[in-house]
């Protein structure tokens, strides 16, 4: 049985076949199914890149709801936007222009392939064509960004593009007509041909609603996307989030954002005043009951388990008693036994959980399929069988720990905050709980400094912060601690201990 056992894999880009049938609907996916949000927030592996693929593999039925979707930034592999790394835009205005002309070739697509054919469809289709931004008509993401930022360039800055009418093998354009422009065309470029991109966004918003139809413009994986410069990220995100607010006013065409919080926090962060008007959106959170529900769907995935624990899979998704239920019986009781200690389920939640006191499912879901690895892997050098009905041992999940610590550290911290794993490797064998003093001793920098560095190892999820504001104190989550080898106490001339026995029961 448990050869065969699998909870499914942790990161959503790696299951969009089987994530279908395990797939926890919430209110949060309801707000997202009915339309009502387009901006959704969440931390890494918090269920965004789930939702969008969710969508895309229920596309029949968004169709038969009058949906098109269009995935406006490839779901797996190289990013569609990654090309532009090594040449960027040099700031918002090129972005947004980059964007609306990029949307806008998207939305052609969708026209020809849903045969939307009216008047208006065929002038958006037209336009395009005429300004080689669609040279043949259908090509790839990739070169409909080449396509949009080479128009855009031309626009900005005409002395940078020798003016030719050649189309490159791969589909893209060297040359362009002008006809599109990004601010209100004046009467004499009007009656030259010159034509307000707005206008075609009106007239692509007509043509859907004489179709009856809208199109959802999905957008995810853009911390992927735009990898490498801050500064790059920030101008193509704030741009992206004017032209969301810009196309606001549509009623067919919707933009739809997976976007993680911390890159949110950071484009904010120096002042960004279109935020306030950011409504249709969301925060992705994940309580108890739903966590219990989404492993206890993925448990009744196996067919081995349903039988062995003879229990009915649709009762166990419908009832959160047989959910729980179910649980106790496949791991023990407790991890740790003693009449104050956690039971095992919200010991794997304080384990897994970060400085923001949340779990994400990424993290539950690789903590339980390592205790799956660690125990196969005894059984298989002979080790005795768990007592009793639990396919696992208490010890197994203790010995599973370290490596989702380390994954965590490693390829979530260190990866996406180059600029910190310094300050992180210098606490490796360090107490876990410091104040400003502690780590500034630590990382010899000023205090200053060491509230500086702290504060953002709060934002992106390694410190849990405590104190007060004037003597802040600083926690690390049980998450860190066997990546770091990390010790539990406090550190010297912090004057709040901290008992983590109390903070587990928590």
């Amino acid at each position: 049985m448990l050869k065969d056992f699998s909870l499914g894999q942790r990161v959503a880009e790696d299951e969009v076949d089987e994530l279908s049938n395990y797939f926890v609907e919430t209110e949060q996916w309801n707000r997202v199914w009915r339309g009502d949000v387009d901006v959704v927030y969440g931390p890494k592996g918090s269920g965004k890149s789930a939702i969008y693929s969710t969508l895309v593999s229920r596309e029949d039925q968004l169709f038969d709801r009058g949906i098109l979707i269009r995935a406006a930034e490839s779901p797996r592999g190289t990013p569609a936007f990654s090309a532009l790394v090594e040449d960027p835009p040099l700031g918002e205005n090129e972005f947004m222009g980059l964007w609306k002309l990029y949307f806008l070739a998207l939305i052609a697509d969708a026209f020809e392939d849903y045969s939307i054919k009216g008047e208006d469809a065929k002038r958006v289709i037209r336009e395009l064509n005429d300004a080689r931004l669609r040279p043949g008509g259908r090509v790839s993401l990739r070169a409909h960004v080449r396509n949009a930022l080479d128009y855009v360039r031309m626009i900005v800055r005409p002395r940078e593009v020798e003016p030719t009418v050649e189309i490159d093998p791969t589909g893209g354009v060297i040359g362009f007509s002008t006809r599109i422009q990004f601010n209100e065309p004046s009467a004499a470029e009007r009656a030259k041909g010159g034509v307000y991109i707005d206008d075609l966004y009106a007239a692509a918003d007509q043509a859907l609603a004489d179709d009856d139809v809208e199109i959802w413009l999905l957008l995810d994986r853009l911390d992927v996307a735009f990898a490498g410069s801050p500064e790059f990220e920030q101008n193509a995100l704030r741009a992206l989030f004017k032209v969301y607010l810009d196309l606001n006013d549509l009623k067919n065409v919707r933009l739809k954002i997976f976007l993680r919080t911390d890159i949110w926090k950071a484009i904010t962060n120096s002042g960004f005043r279109e935020a306030s008007h950011i409504t249709r959106e969301l925060v992705l959170k994940w309580d108890r009951a739903a966590l219990l529900q989404l492993v206890a769907q993925r448990l009744v995935r196996n067919p081995g388990l349903v039988e062995h624990y003879s229990v009915a899979p649709n009762r166990v998704k419908a009832d959160t008693q047989e959910q729980a239920s179910l649980f106790k019986r496949v791991y023990p009781l407790q991890v740790e036994g003693g009449p104050n200690k956690p039971q095992t389920f919200d010991w794997c939640l304080s384990r897994t959980r970060d400085g923001s006191k949340l779990t994400a499912p990424r993290e539950l879901i690789h903590l339980l399929s390592e205790t799956r690895d660690v125990q196969m892997k005894w059984l298989e050098i002979g080790e005795t069988e768990p007592e009793g009905e639990p396919l696992f041992q208490r010890t197994a999940l203790k010995e599973a720990l370290p490596a989702v610590s380390d994954v965590r550290l490693t390829k979530t911290l260190y990866a996406e905050y180059p600029h910190l794993r310094n300050y992180l490797e210098m606490l490796e064998g360090q107490k876990t709980n410091h104040s400003v003093q502690s780590l500034a001793t630590i990382w010899n920098v000023s205090q200053e400094k060491a509230k500086e560095v702290a504060l953002r190892l709060v934002d992106v999820g390694f410190f849990e912060k405590r104190g007060t504001f004037i003597e802040p104190e600083f926690w690390v989550p049980f998450l860190y601690r066997p990546a770091l080898g990390l010790v539990q106490g406090t550190a010297e001339g912090v004057t709040t201990e901290v008992d983590d026995e109390i903070e587990e029961q928590a």
